[in-house]
Protein backbone atom coordinates (compact mmCIF):
# COMPACT_ATOMS: atom_id res chain seq x y z
CA UNK A 1 0.00 0.00 0.00
CA UNK A 2 1.13 3.56 -0.69
CA UNK A 3 1.74 5.80 2.31
CA UNK A 4 2.43 9.45 1.56
CA UNK A 5 3.70 12.05 4.01
CA UNK A 6 3.06 15.49 2.54
CA UNK A 7 4.15 19.04 3.30
CA UNK A 8 7.70 18.13 4.28
CA UNK A 9 10.15 20.98 4.79
CA UNK A 10 12.91 19.73 7.11
CA UNK A 11 15.67 17.15 6.82
CA UNK A 12 14.50 15.50 10.04
CA UNK A 13 10.94 15.00 8.80
CA UNK A 14 12.10 13.65 5.42
CA UNK A 15 14.52 11.24 7.09
CA UNK A 16 11.86 10.03 9.53
CA UNK A 17 9.34 9.44 6.74
CA UNK A 18 11.80 7.53 4.57
CA UNK A 19 13.32 5.43 7.36
CA UNK A 20 9.90 4.40 8.65
CA UNK A 21 8.55 3.20 5.33
CA UNK A 22 6.84 6.04 3.46
CA UNK A 23 6.37 5.16 -0.20
CA UNK A 24 5.85 8.80 -1.23
CA UNK A 25 7.02 12.11 0.21
CA UNK A 26 5.33 15.36 -0.75
CA UNK A 27 6.64 18.89 -1.22
CA UNK A 28 4.27 21.86 -1.48
CA UNK A 29 5.09 24.43 -4.16
CA UNK A 30 1.81 26.34 -3.89
CA UNK A 31 1.30 29.21 -1.46
CA UNK A 32 1.12 27.60 1.97
CA UNK A 33 2.84 27.64 5.33
CA UNK A 34 4.44 24.40 4.12
CA UNK A 35 5.69 25.88 0.83
CA UNK A 36 9.25 25.12 -0.27
CA UNK A 37 11.24 26.16 -3.32
CA UNK A 38 12.30 23.65 -5.98
CA UNK A 39 15.89 24.10 -4.81
CA UNK A 40 14.93 23.35 -1.21
CA UNK A 41 13.04 20.24 -2.28
CA UNK A 42 16.06 19.04 -4.25
CA UNK A 43 18.30 19.50 -1.22
CA UNK A 44 15.82 17.86 1.16
CA UNK A 45 15.49 14.80 -1.05
CA UNK A 46 19.11 14.40 -2.13
CA UNK A 47 19.57 11.22 -0.07
CA UNK A 48 16.10 9.76 -0.67
CA UNK A 49 16.25 6.34 -2.37
CA UNK A 50 14.68 5.96 -5.80
CA UNK A 51 12.12 3.56 -4.38
CA UNK A 52 10.52 6.48 -2.53
CA UNK A 53 8.56 8.70 -4.92
CA UNK A 54 9.00 12.47 -4.66
CA UNK A 55 5.71 14.28 -5.25
CA UNK A 56 5.25 17.99 -5.95
CA UNK A 57 1.96 19.66 -5.01
CA UNK A 58 0.69 22.51 -7.20
CA UNK A 59 -2.44 24.67 -7.33
CA UNK A 60 -3.27 26.10 -10.78
CA UNK A 61 0.38 26.46 -11.75
CA UNK A 62 1.37 26.78 -15.41
CA UNK A 63 2.73 23.84 -17.36
CA UNK A 64 6.06 25.66 -17.68
CA UNK A 65 6.30 26.17 -13.92
CA UNK A 66 5.49 22.53 -13.26
CA UNK A 67 8.00 21.34 -15.87
CA UNK A 68 10.76 23.52 -14.43
CA UNK A 69 10.03 22.35 -10.90
CA UNK A 70 10.06 18.70 -11.97
CA UNK A 71 13.50 19.27 -13.48
CA UNK A 72 15.02 21.24 -10.60
CA UNK A 73 13.53 19.26 -7.71
CA UNK A 74 13.79 15.86 -9.40
CA UNK A 75 10.11 15.04 -8.94
CA UNK A 76 8.70 11.62 -9.75
CA UNK A 77 5.02 12.65 -9.59
CA UNK A 78 2.89 15.79 -9.59
CA UNK A 79 -0.19 16.36 -7.42
CA UNK A 80 -2.76 18.86 -8.72
CA UNK A 81 -5.03 20.64 -6.23
CA UNK A 82 -6.60 23.30 -8.42
CA UNK A 83 -8.98 23.47 -11.37
CA UNK A 84 -6.67 21.60 -13.73
CA UNK A 85 -8.38 19.75 -16.59
CA UNK A 86 -7.61 16.27 -17.87
CA UNK A 87 -6.13 17.86 -21.01
CA UNK A 88 -3.76 19.83 -18.77
CA UNK A 89 -2.84 16.78 -16.70
CA UNK A 90 -2.11 14.73 -19.80
CA UNK A 91 0.62 17.20 -20.81
CA UNK A 92 2.65 16.65 -17.64
CA UNK A 93 5.72 14.48 -18.17
CA UNK A 94 5.44 12.48 -14.93
CA UNK A 95 2.51 10.56 -13.38
CA UNK A 96 -0.25 12.76 -11.96
CA UNK A 97 -2.28 12.62 -8.76
CA UNK A 98 -5.47 14.71 -9.07
CA UNK A 99 -7.11 15.85 -5.84
CA UNK A 100 -10.89 16.09 -5.52
CA UNK A 101 -12.82 17.63 -2.66
CA UNK A 102 -15.62 15.30 -1.53
CA UNK A 103 -18.72 17.19 -0.42
CA UNK A 104 -21.64 15.35 1.20
CA UNK A 105 -20.00 12.09 0.18
CA UNK A 106 -20.53 12.74 -3.55
CA UNK A 107 -17.76 11.97 -6.01
CA UNK A 108 -17.39 14.81 -8.55
CA UNK A 109 -18.48 13.88 -12.07
CA UNK A 110 -15.10 14.79 -13.58
CA UNK A 111 -13.34 12.08 -11.57
CA UNK A 112 -14.11 9.65 -14.41
CA UNK A 113 -11.88 11.60 -16.80
CA UNK A 114 -8.91 10.95 -14.53
CA UNK A 115 -9.33 7.19 -14.28
CA UNK A 116 -5.96 6.61 -15.97
CA UNK A 117 -4.28 8.82 -13.38
CA UNK A 118 -4.19 8.49 -9.60
CA UNK A 119 -6.92 10.38 -7.75
CA UNK A 120 -6.90 11.72 -4.20
CA UNK A 121 -10.06 12.03 -2.13
CA UNK A 122 -9.84 15.04 0.18
CA UNK A 123 -12.07 17.22 2.30
CA UNK A 124 -13.60 20.15 0.39
CA UNK A 125 -12.19 22.28 -0.93
CA UNK A 126 -9.23 20.30 -2.23
CA UNK A 127 -7.52 23.57 -3.20
CA UNK A 128 -5.16 25.65 -1.08
CA UNK A 129 -2.55 22.90 -0.99
CA UNK A 130 -4.54 20.56 1.23
CA UNK A 131 -3.49 20.05 4.83
CA UNK A 132 -6.67 21.50 6.30
CA UNK A 133 -7.04 18.71 8.84
CA UNK A 134 -10.71 18.34 7.88
CA UNK A 135 -12.30 14.96 7.24
CA UNK A 136 -14.99 14.33 4.63
CA UNK A 137 -18.02 12.11 5.24
CA UNK A 138 -16.61 8.65 4.56
CA UNK A 139 -19.83 6.75 5.15
CA UNK A 140 -21.65 8.65 2.38
CA UNK A 141 -19.16 7.76 -0.37
CA UNK A 142 -20.36 5.19 -2.91
CA UNK A 143 -17.36 2.89 -2.68
CA UNK A 144 -18.47 0.83 -5.68
CA UNK A 145 -17.84 3.85 -7.92
CA UNK A 146 -14.15 3.75 -6.99
CA UNK A 147 -13.70 0.29 -8.47
CA UNK A 148 -10.84 0.26 -10.96
CA UNK A 149 -9.28 3.49 -9.68
CA UNK A 150 -5.93 3.96 -8.02
CA UNK A 151 -6.69 6.37 -5.21
CA UNK A 152 -5.34 7.99 -2.08
CA UNK A 153 -7.55 8.84 0.88
CA UNK A 154 -6.65 12.12 2.58
CA UNK A 155 -8.42 14.73 4.66
CA UNK A 156 -8.15 14.69 8.43
CA UNK A 157 -6.12 11.50 8.68
CA UNK A 158 -3.86 11.02 11.69
CA UNK A 159 -2.17 8.16 13.57
CA UNK A 160 -5.38 7.42 15.47
CA UNK A 161 -7.81 7.08 12.55
CA UNK A 162 -5.67 5.90 9.63
CA UNK A 163 -6.34 2.23 10.41
CA UNK A 164 -10.08 2.89 10.28
CA UNK A 165 -9.69 4.70 6.93
CA UNK A 166 -7.77 1.79 5.45
CA UNK A 167 -10.35 -0.71 6.68
CA UNK A 168 -13.23 1.36 5.31
CA UNK A 169 -11.90 2.37 1.89
CA UNK A 170 -9.34 -0.35 1.06
CA UNK A 171 -7.50 2.42 -0.83
CA UNK A 172 -4.38 2.25 -2.94
CA UNK A 173 -2.83 4.67 -0.49
CA UNK A 174 -3.26 7.11 2.38
CA UNK A 175 -1.98 10.68 2.53
CA UNK A 176 -1.31 12.86 5.57
CA UNK A 177 -0.01 16.35 6.28
CA UNK A 178 -1.49 18.26 9.23
CA UNK A 179 -2.34 14.99 10.99
CA UNK A 180 1.35 14.44 11.74
CA UNK A 181 2.00 17.97 12.97
CA UNK A 182 2.17 19.59 16.38
CA UNK A 183 1.70 23.36 16.55
CA UNK A 184 1.87 23.54 12.75
CA UNK A 185 5.19 21.73 12.40
CA UNK A 186 5.92 18.14 11.42
CA UNK A 187 6.24 15.91 14.48
CA UNK A 188 8.62 13.00 13.91
CA UNK A 189 6.89 10.86 16.55
CA UNK A 190 3.54 11.32 14.83
CA UNK A 191 5.08 10.58 11.42
CA UNK A 192 6.54 7.33 12.77
CA UNK A 193 3.28 6.31 14.43
CA UNK A 194 1.21 7.12 11.33
CA UNK A 195 3.46 4.93 9.22
CA UNK A 196 3.46 2.14 11.79
CA UNK A 197 -0.34 2.12 12.06
CA UNK A 198 -0.79 2.33 8.29
CA UNK A 199 1.47 -0.63 7.60
CA UNK A 200 -0.06 -2.66 10.41
CA UNK A 201 -3.45 -2.80 8.73
CA UNK A 202 -2.37 -2.86 5.10
CA UNK A 203 -4.22 -5.78 3.52
CA UNK A 204 -2.63 -5.73 0.10
CA UNK A 205 0.83 -5.31 -1.33
CA UNK A 206 2.19 -1.91 -2.17
CA UNK A 207 1.66 -1.26 -5.91
CA UNK A 208 4.39 0.14 -8.08
CA UNK A 209 4.27 3.92 -8.47
CA UNK A 210 4.81 4.21 -12.21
Amino acid sequence: MWIKICGLSTDEAVKTAVENGASHIGFVFAKSKRQVTPEQARQLSKDVPKSVKKVGLFVNASLDEIAQTIKIAGLDMVQLHGDESIAFANQIAVPVIKAFGIKNGKLPSDIAAFKNHVILLDAPPAQFAGGSGQQFEWEKVALSKLSGYQFFVAGGLNPDNVSKAISFFQPTGVDVSSGVETDGKKDVKKISLFLENSKKLSTHDMPEAD
